[in-house]
């Protein structure tokens, strides 16, 4: 048992004074799931499409150690379609890339800018394409890019809402969400599947915390944070009752939750998944939660209610990340 495990045996006393929380985001990442579930399972290093799934399986590895939030994300399903070659523009590195939008597979292209990197040896590189790739070969070096990765760092004009499947968080010390064996998000993944890619927001939150208390024996454990930033983030995505989660489940999380609320003396808690420079991969929907960038939660907890309540987004400024 870790030290941390056996430090959230048992709370501390009750804080000997109200708090209030405001947490913020620190790091966001995007995690393509589907490449982790569906692609072999050993990449070949070797091969530079290799190396790119070898990058992200350890950088997601690592988060593993962390309590840190994921948001199970499900985008419009994108391809590159080989049966069709790139092409060059007049001017300049302009490159036009065909792809088969969604699950009648409508046919597009996106127009991308390249930039000569500074270890290049070709002035123009040799373009491969893969169905989920594309390969820039310039000599010295390749550039691989996922097709979605073309949507996200290139002003194609394109642009797709993220709809949130689910909540967790990533601390596991068996690593199955690395790996792709986390059941429950396999099985929603698998309820998408004909017609989105699924992918894996990680975001590690900063949390404030504003209180006259004095005795910092008192104060939360990042995994208390967590707990409770999940629970209520649940509620914001899935709503009351979400699916797929077993009635066991849903009540050892709101007894831990109300229990956290009142060790802590709870009054408030900011969540602002906002931050200077997001991009449209950060337009978070659900079924439950309206499209947002910003999703401002101001939760309240009193005498035995939540209620979340989404604020305008003018209501403060956003953050920057942490570098």
């Amino acid at each position: 048992m870790t030290g941390e495990e056996n430090s959230e045996l048992s709370l501390p006393p009750r804080s000997n004074a109200p708090q209030r929380w405001d947490a913020t985001v620190a790091e966001a990442k995007y995690y393509w799931y589907d490449l982790l579930v569906n692609d072999p399972p050993v990449a070949d290093f070797r091969d530079p499409i290799g190396r790119y799934q070898r990058r992200m399986q350890f950088a997601l590895d690592a988060t593993m150690e962390k309590r840190l939030l994921y948001l199970l994300v499900a985008r419009e399903r994108l391809r590159i379609d080989v049966k069709k070659g790139t092409s060059w523009g007049f001017f300049g590195l302009k490159l036009s890339v065909p792809i088969l939008i969604g699950k009648d597979e409508r046919k597009h292209s996106l127009q991308i800018e390249l930039t000569v990197p500074f270890e290049a040896t070709f002035k123009k590189p040799q373009v491969t394409l893969h169905d989920k790739y594309l390969a820039l070969n310039w000599g010295s070096m390749t550039e691989v890019f996922s097709v979605h990765d073309l949507i996200q760092q290139f002003d194609t004009g394109l642009s797709f809402p993220s709809k949130v499947l689910m909540v967790g968080q990533t601390r596991d010390p068996a690593a199955k969400l690395a790996k792709g064996r986390h059941t429950a998000v396999n099985r929603a993944c698998e309820e998408v599947e004909a017609e989105s890619d699924c992918f894996l927001l990680i975001k590690r939150m900063k949390v404030a915390v504003d209180t006259a208390a004095t005795d910092w024996s008192e104060e939360a454990s990042m995994r208390t944070h967590v707990d409770v930033l999940e629970a209520m983030l649940i509620r914001h995505f899935e709503g009351e009752k979400p699916r797929g989660r077993s009635i066991i489940d849903q009540s050892t999380r709101a007894e831990r939750l109300l229990t956290l609320i009142d060790t802590y003396q709870l009054e408030s808690l900011i969540i602002d998944l906002g931050f200077k420079g997001a991009d449209g991969f950060h337009d978070l929907v659900s079924e439950h939660a309206a499209k947002s960038r910003r999703h401002l939660l101001d939760c309240a907890f009193e005498d035995g209610e939540i209620s979340i309540k989404p604020l305008p987004d003018d209501f403060r400024p956003l953050v920057e990340l942490e570098e």
